[in-house]
């Protein structure tokens, strides 16, 4: 009889990026309480799972060198037969498009497509696992990972909610290729104490347009910019660059840095924005894209 093909499953680790990042302050166990609107981008790292492979984790793809020593998505798999050793899992093989150390949860996403992966691979036994407990154990970005759809993120950043469906928004992403260390950039930061009690963000009934999105990230910012332009000028060079191309609604870095984004009227806009910016700064990581 012929050999039973293994089972393969896909998942796209889709780039986070913090629309709003506000800082509330700095909590007595050294974590900080955040709120941030997070969408996802069309483009990611592409993480396969071979179900009943020996389990492991290898990669390939520009940014495969960049992952050292036992990354994150071992980290899952192992955290993942701890908890429930009766789940099928497997080998994992990452292709990295992604930059890391930059702001846009790659590590993170891939934990979560592991996560999801594992999920698709157990169908009758995915019910009685505690996903969100899992991928919270993992780090703090990997809850709203988990979704991979626009979401409300708050306290340490386990904390998460859905938001309405977002218009999709035309975006370029560019990465200097400078990795900024989180830590560094919240010590930086110098935050004040948090609050002793913080009331989870609010989120309007709808977001009907690009307009009503601009409005609200507007509100919100991104506290950790100044602080993450001090370590990394370069920061400040892709702002810059971001911000002085036509048609841009609105230029921000994603998370500690040092991505940064823009917002565009249309799809063939960012294009084109992306274009004339990867030409004048061949060695910056710049993708077109559209957020949800």
């Amino acid at each position: 009889m012929p050999a039973t093909p293994p089972v393969i499953l896909t998942e796209i680790a889709r780039a986070k990026v913090n629309l709003t990042l506000r800082v509330l302050g700095r909590r007595a166990d050294g974590y900080h309480e955040l709120q941030s609107l997070v969408a996802f981008a069309d483009i990611g790292d592409e993480v396969t799972l071979q179900v009943g492979a020996p389990s492991g984790v290898t990669a390939s793809g520009p940014y495969a060198s960049a992952i050292d020593g036992e990354n994150i998505a071992a980290r899952a798999l192992r955290a993942l037969a701890e908890t429930a050793p009766g789940l099928a899992l497997g080998s994992i093989h990452i292709d990295k498009q992604l930059p890391v150390a930059a702001g846009i949860g790659g590590g993170s996403a891939d934990a979560a497509a592991v996560l999801r992966a594992v999920r698709r691979a157990n169908p009758g036994s995915a019910a009685m696992i505690d996903w969100p407990s899992i991928a919270a154990s993992l780090g703090a970005d990997v809850p709203v990972c988990l979704e991979s759809t626009a979401q409300l993120m708050w306290g340490i950043g386990r904390e998460t909610a859905p938001v309405p469906a977002l218009p999709p928004l035309p975006a370029v992403l560019v990465n200097p290729g400078a990795p900024l260390a989180t830590a560094a950039v919240f010590r930086a930061l110098g935050a004040s104490p948090a609050p002793a009690h913080v009331v989870p963000p609010s989120v309007p009934a709808s977001f009907p347009d690009v307009a009503s999105i601009l409005a609200y990230g507007d509100a919100g910012a991104n506290d950790l910019e100044t602080a993450a332009r001090g370590l990394c000028p370069a920061v400040g060079a892709v702002l810059s660059a971001l911000g002085g191309e036509p048609s841009v609604r609105l230029a921000r870095m994603s998370g500690s840095g040092a991505t940064c984004f823009a917002l565009f009227e249309t799809a063939s806009a960012a294009e084109t924005a992306a274009q004339r910016i990867r030409g004048r700064n061949p060695g910056w990581w710049v993708a077109a894209t559209t957020l949800r």
